[in-house]
C-alpha cells in the first residue's frame, strides 16, 4: 500500500489556488486534486496500487474526508482512478487515463515526460491539424483570420519564451480549430491548445529555443488566407514535423 505522505509537495499551482478567490474547502479540493495528479503522472503511484482508506488518508495529508472524496470525484471522471466500497481507490492502468484532459497534460510535463508520451502526441497533432488547416483554408471568414493574425503579431511581440507569446500560439492554433466549422474536431480545441501549450514549454526549459518557429505558423496563416487546403495542409504539417524535431533536440539535451 502506498504512504499518502509520499505526495507532500509544493507547486506553482497550489499557490496559484491559495491565491485564488475561492472558499478554503475549494482551494483544498483543487490543491489535493493536483498533488495526487502529480503523483500518478509522476509514477509515485503505479496502476494497480490502492490508495490508503479514505480515513487514514485524509487523517494522513491533514484534509477533511469531504475535500478527499471530491479530489477522487475528480481523478475518477479524468480516468486515472476508480474508487469502490471496500476495494478502495485504485489507480487504473494507463490505458484508461485521459490523457488529452488538460490537466493531466499538465501534470504529465511538470516532470520529465515520456519520450513516447510525446511522440504519441505530436503523431495526433499531425493527423488531426494538417486536415483542420485544410476545412479552414476553405471555410474561414474574416474574423477568423483577423484572430489568426492578431495571434501572430502576438506571438511576435511576445516571442514564445513568455507565457504571453505561448498564450497566442494557443489563439492561432484554436482559430484554425474554429474555423474548420467542425463540431466534432472543437471538441479537441482545448486538448490540442494544452499540447503545443505544453511541449512548446518543455523545449524551452534547459535552453532557448534552437529556431524561431513563427515564419512556421506564417506560412499556414498564408496558405489559408489564400484558400489554398492542399498548402495550409502541407505547411502544417511540416510546423508539426519541425515542432517534434525541436522537442527531441531539447530532450536529449
Amino acid at each position: 500500500m502506498t504512504n499518502a505522505k509520499a505526495i507532500e509537495v509544493k507547486t506553482d499551482g497550489e499557490a496559484k489556488a491559495k491565491s485564488a478567490p475561492r472558499g478554503p474547502g475549494r482551494r483544498l479540493h483543487g490543491s489535493l486534486v493536483h498533488k495526487l495528479g502529480l503523483a500518478i503522472l509522476s509514477g509515485q503511484y503505479a496502476p494497480g496500487d490502492i490508495l490508503s482508506g479514505e480515513v487514514a488518508f485524509a487523517e494522513e495529508l491533514e484534509v477533511s474526508r469531504s475535500a478527499y472524496r471530491e479530489a477522487v470525484q475528480v481523478l475518477t471522471a479524468k480516468g486515472l482512478v476508480e474508487s469502490r466500497p471496500k476495494a478502495g481507490t485504485r489507480i487504473l492502468p494507463r490505458n484508461r487515463w485521459n490523457l488529452l484532459d488538460p490537466d493531466v497534460l499538465a501534470w504529465a510535463f511538470a516532470g520529465e515526460p515520456d519520450i513516447e508520451f510525446v511522440r504519441s502526441l505530436f503523431e495526433l497533432r499531425a493527423i488531426v491539424e494538417p486536415a483542420a488547416a485544410r476545412l479552414a483554408a476553405e471555410r474561414r471568414d474574416r474574423n477568423d483570420l483577423k484572430i489568426m493574425k492578431d495571434a501572430l503579431a502576438a506571438m511576435r511581440r511576445h516571442t514564445l519564451a513568455t507565457e504571453a507569446g505561448r498564450a497566442a500560439d494557443r489563439d492561432f492554433h484554436n482559430a484554425i480549430l474554429q474555423a474548420t466549422r467542425n463540431e466534432a474536431l472543437l471538441v479537441l480545441n482545448a486538448s490540442i491548445g494544452a499540447a503545443v501549450n505544453w511541449t512548446t514549454q518543455f523545449k524551452q526549459r534547459s535552453r532557448a529555443l534552437p529556431r524561431n518557429p513563427i515564419p512556421d505558423h506564417v506560412r499556414v496563416y498564408d496558405a489559408i488566407a489564400a484558400s489554398d487546403g492542399a498548402a495550409a495542409s502541407e505547411a502544417m504539417s511540416e510546423l508539426v514535423h519541425l515542432a517534434l524535431e525541436d522537442t527531441r533536440s531539447a530532450m536529449k539535451g
